[in-house]
């Protein structure tokens, strides 16, 4: 049965994303941006998590019924499509409360509406107030108290917050605000984004980012706002993120222009939901392209049955790695949380996962830059336990369909 802790906390201070993030004086200049990263990242982040499962599958290796994983939650849906492999366990953990109620509420979605068709409604279609009977009949009943009491619970306006999933609950969050704000200031310079989905081939998105986006990065104003490290607040990098990006050497414009034209030109707009997202700030329609690996008919009965071998924790990844058995996991899955540690937090982490690793184990993360941020930081007697798979990271980092991040890395345990 799917395990839900009750002590997250909603609402309250969130004092572990306060430990994992704060790391100088309150009134220093990296002190303050690091306060306002952490005050706008305290409510929901991400309402869609932005690495594409299809390539972690692919670099853990997943067999059915065996692999034991332990993931940080961030939108749910990579953990949900992993529950297509039929692993053997999944650990979720994240720092962020919200994201903890998210992945709750979306297990119990796919393990509690009545059919595949309501899942999908619930999950991915917009403007359908039944969603909220859905809360009500299907799933308030089987939530944990504490979650169901958030999703019970009234925002400023009145409402209660799942009346979020009657509108569209991806258009929430800091991300959905941070897409938000892009489409305004692309519209002030004449642009249109959402006509990106009229594209009908590869040629035709190319023509489009080549005329209409690109030239934005060239802009004044743009180049200027780039510049500023609360600029990219909105797309969940922190300091320590715009920093690693900065470090490169180009001008961050530039290389969110390279980034843009992975997600717009290199891969048919059909299968990328990532870009969907991202210009028409919403799922495809049945007819207009394919839905998440988890929301597929295909994986439905696997992602069913296999919720009840999902744990969802509200912990750091090594406060709860520190309270498993040795050799018990077989695949760690750090997302970008990398990139906002110091040494001492990568080493007490990477020294947990090689407690817990079995034999043949993988971690696989990403980066914002493009190199591993734990080469040369991590103690010797760790960094020797782990053989980085650079060939196969290369190939799958280019597949990776979100197009926001610069590395993808796979690590495996040193026989």
């Amino acid at each position: 049965m799917t395990e839900f802790a009750t002590d997250v906390g909603y609402g309250k201070p969130n004092e572990k994303l306060k430990d994992a993030l704060l790391q100088h004086a309150p009134l220093s200049k990296a002190g303050l941006s690091e306060r306002l990263f952490g005050l706008l990242f305290s409510g929901l982040v991400y309402p869609q998590i932005w690495e594409d499962p299809i390539v972690d599958m692919d670099a853990m290796e997943l067999a059915s019924g065996g692999h034991r994983i332990v993931t940080i939650g961030s939108g749910g849906c990579n953990m949900l499509t992993y529950l297509s492999a039929r692993p053997g366990r999944i650990d979720v953990v994240d720092l962020n409360p919200h994201h903890i109620a998210l992945n709750r509420l979306k297990l119990a979605a796919m393990r509690h509406l009545p059919s595949h068709a309501d899942a999908v409604r619930f999950l991915s279609r917009a403007g359908l107030r039944s969603n909220i009977q859905a809360f009500d009949l299907f799933l308030a009943p089987k939530l944990d108290q504490a979650t169901r009491d958030y999703w019970n619970g009234r925002r400023l306006t009145g409402k209660r917050r799942i009346s979020t999933f009657a509108g569209n609950i991806y258009r929430t969050g800091l991300l959905g605000r941070f897409i938000w704000a892009s489409h305004l200031i692309a519209r002030l310079h004449g642009v249109n984004p959402a006509d990106f989905v009229e594209a009908r081939s590869l040629r035709e998105q190319r023509q489009f980012f080549d005329r209409q986006l690109a030239p934005l990065f060239d802009t004044r104003s743009i180049r200027w706002l780039t510049a500023r490290k609360s600029s990219l607040f909105g797309l969940g990098i922190p300091p320590q993120q715009y920093d690693a990006l900065a470090g490169s050497g180009e001008n961050l414009a530039d290389v969110l222009r390279q980034r843009l034209e992975k997600l717009t030109c290199h891969f048919p707009l059909r299968d990328n939901y990532f870009a969907w997202q991202a210009f028409a700030r919403r799922y495809p329609q049945p007819h207009e392209g394919n839905l998440p690996a988890y929301l597929m008919a295909e994986n439905y009965e696997a992602v069913r049955n296999g919720s009840d071998n999902v744990r969802v924790h509200h912990a750091s990844f090594t406060e709860l790695l520190s309270a498993k058995a040795a050799e018990s996991v077989d695949r760690f899955v750090l997302l970008d949380a990398q990139d906002w540690m110091n040494d001492r937090q990568l080493n007490d982490l990477w020294a947990e996962m090689t407690r817990t690793a079995a034999p043949g184990a993988i971690v696989i993360f990403r980066t914002a830059a493009e190199e591993s941020v734990i080469e040369g930081r991590l103690l010797p007697d760790i960094a020797d336990q782990w053989h980085y798979d650079c060939d196969r990271s290369l190939e799958l980092g280019v597949k990776d369909r979100s197009a926001i991040y610069g590395g993808f890395h796979i690590y495996r345990r040193a026989a």
